[in-house]
């Protein structure tokens, strides 16, 4: 299952009621990108980061 590498977001399950009340089972999925980020030691990784993290967050890009 996908994580965000910064906040650690993850799909989220649950139930989608009708007005019956019926219940289906439904996934919520995390706006995911894959972005090519630098570490530390300069080494160049792939990783999966959310959208909304990917806008706050300064992460050097390549």
């Amino acid at each position: 299952m996908a994580e965000c590498y910064v906040t650690g977001k993850k799909t989220l399950s649950g139930n989608r009621r009708s007005h019956a009340m019926n219940a289906t089972r439904h996934k919520w999925k995390s706006n995911l990108q894959t972005i090519r980020i630098k570490m530390e030691d300069g080494t160049i990784k792939k990783v999966k980061v959310s959208a909304r993290a990917l806008k706050k967050n300064n992460l050097e890009r390549v």
